[in-house]
């Protein structure tokens, strides 16, 4: 067990602090402070608030990520942070932090791509990626389909969300309905009450002309919140639990069809389903019965890995490790928009090169 690598991986790409801690593929912490409750005002996340709280966050929570992995930060192999996409200045936190205690340590510095780490958690779950294997990313941020034949280099997108991303349609139907936020978990309770055949909600970019393999949203959205305004205009009651089940229904038939479909087209007997929307229990329960008739086997991490966490970082990072990956130089950089293409940023000149950064003395960074 010692000689697989030991690595702390850093999340804060949107309103998550998350800090992970891996030794191969085994999870020894997986710490979170979220700033949820801070946006839910707002009824969204606001970029400053996140990266404030990130602030505040850091430091106990990478205490608290060594302290419940019950090691110390020298016994460390490397560390990882997400550098994209996500809020620019939520990630500039994570990667300056990231920066800081490797400089400090002396320890690689490795610059994930977020949505690469998406799907390496499963490996903290499963045992190791099938290679290739195809996934399903759904997020507040992100609806896409990748085929990955290497999680450290070879990350291909075949479909993405051409507007709203699955989970911000949620979060939409939710305000109009007053369930508050985030609106996945509220929707996903109420939709276990009601029938998702009652109302026949849009089936966006699913006719024969359509890209096989991209998801659009926004359409549906505007659907649902016009029956509901014109419920109110009318005085009616809307019944909550019908639409909540209608509206979801919608949203997880499209994404189970296509991502079967997009396995049987690509020759892929493996399915693995990321993201904050992977928690929702009827995508896993339709993408289950979906996937066995089709002989695809399905793989799903428990609902804690599916949500944004420092735990995929270290995962993606201790692979990095693993493989013998480039690490970052210290000029990385956060990159909002790094596409999955990018599962990691490589340093130039070989690496770990210090001579562009002005010598300190270790003791004092860190003792």
């Amino acid at each position: 067990m010692a000689d697989e690598p030991l690595v702390l991986g850093i999340e804060t790409s949107c309103d998550e602090t998350g800090v992970g801690i891996v030794r191969g593929t085994t999870l020894l912490a997986d710490a979170v402070a979220s700033s949820v409750d801070e946006h839910a005002r707002f009824g969204g996340v606001v970029p400053e608030v996140a990266s404030r709280a990130h602030l505040e966050a850091m430091v106990p929570t990478i205490q608290r990520a060594l302290k419940d992995a019950g090691v110390t930060a020298k016994d460390l192999d490397g560390i990882s942070v997400t550098a994209g996409p996500g809020l620019a200045g939520a990630l500039l936190v994570g990667v300056s932090a990231a920066k800081a205690y490797a400089y400090a340590l002396d320890k690689p510095l490795y610059g994930v791509n977020h949505l690469a780490s998406h799907i390496c958690v499963d490996q903290l779950e499963h045992g190791t990626l099938p290679e290739p294997t195809m996934a399903l990313l759904v997020s507040g941020g992100h609806s896409s389909l990748l085929l990955s034949t290497d999680i450290t280099s070879d990350v291909r997108p075949l479909g993405a969300t051409i507007d709203d991303a699955a989970g911000e349609a949620f979060d939409k139907i939710a305000r109009v309905l007053n369930l508050g936020f985030p609106g996945g978990p509220v929707i996903d309770r109420y939709a276990k009450e009601g029938d998702p055949n009652a109302i026949a909600f849009p089936r966006g970019l699913t006719g024969p002309r359509d890209p096989a393999y991209d998801f659009s949203f926004s359409g549906l959205k505007t659907a649902v919140a016009r029956w509901i305004e014109a419920k109110r205009a009318a005085g009616e009651d809307v019944p909550v639990r019908d639409v909540s089940a209608s509206f979801q229904e919608a949203v997880v038939d499209v994404l189970t069809r296509k991502a079967v479909r997009a396995c049987k087209d690509q020759g892929v007997d493996h399915l693995m389903i990321g993201g904050g929307v992977a928690a929702n229990s009827r995508l896993r329960a339709l993408a289950e019965e979906r996937c066995e008739r089709a002989g695809i086997r399905l793989r799903v991490p428990r609902p804690k890995l599916c949500t944004d966490n420092g735990a995929m970082v270290a995962a993606l990072g201790a692979e990095m490790v693993a493989r013998n990956r480039l690490p970052s130089s210290w000029d990385l950089s956060a990159d909002s928009s790094l596409p999955v293409t990018e599962p990691h940023v490589p340093g130039h000149h070989g690496g770990h090169d210090h001579d562009h950064v002005h010598e300190v003395s270790k003791e004092n960074l860190y003792s």
